[in-house]
C-alpha cells in the first residue's frame, strides 16, 4: 500500500455538526475501499490567498492514510460531486511524519529583562 497525504478545504458557512458528518464520510470511503487511517488533523479556519467560490475563509482537514489507487478513485469522486467542499488534493509520500504538527497553535513566551 501507498502512503498518501489528502487535504480538504470545506466551505466556512459550515455548522461544525456538519463538518463532523463530512469528516466521518471520507473516513469512511477511505476504509471501505482498503484504505487504512494514520492520522487526521483538523487545522481550523484559516484565510485563502485568494476567494475561491465567494468564500475567504475555509476549514482545513488533513488526512493521512494509506490505500490503493481504488482507494484515491473513489475519494476523489466523492469530492467532486461534494458542494460543501472548496477544495482538495492528494499527495503521495514515501513515509508519514506523525509527530509534526504545522498548525499547532503556539505559546508565545514573553522574556522580562531584569534591572
Amino acid at each position: 500500500m501507498n502512503c498518501y497525504e489528502h487535504t480538504l478545504i470545506l466551505r466556512q458557512d459550515l455548522a461544525e455538526s456538519q463538518n463532523k458528518k463530512l469528516i466521518s464520510k471520507y473516513e469512511d470511503i477511505i476504509k471501505n475501499n482498503s484504505g487504512k487511517i494514520v492520522k487526521i488533523e483538523e487545522w481550523g479556519f484559516l484565510n485563502l490567498a485568494r476567494p475561491i467560490k465567494n468564500n475567504k475563509k475555509g476549514f482545513y482537514l488533513h488526512i493521512k492514510f494509506e490505500g490503493i489507487g481504488k482507494t484515491i478513485e473513489e475519494l476523489e469522486r466523492a469530492e467532486n460531486i461534494d458542494d460543501k467542499l472548496i477544495r482538495y488534493l492528494t499527495v503521495k509520500v514515501n513515509k508519514h511524519d506523525t509527530e509534526t504538527n504545522y498548525f499547532a497553535k503556539k505559546e508565545v513566551q514573553i522574556n522580562e529583562k531584569k534591572k
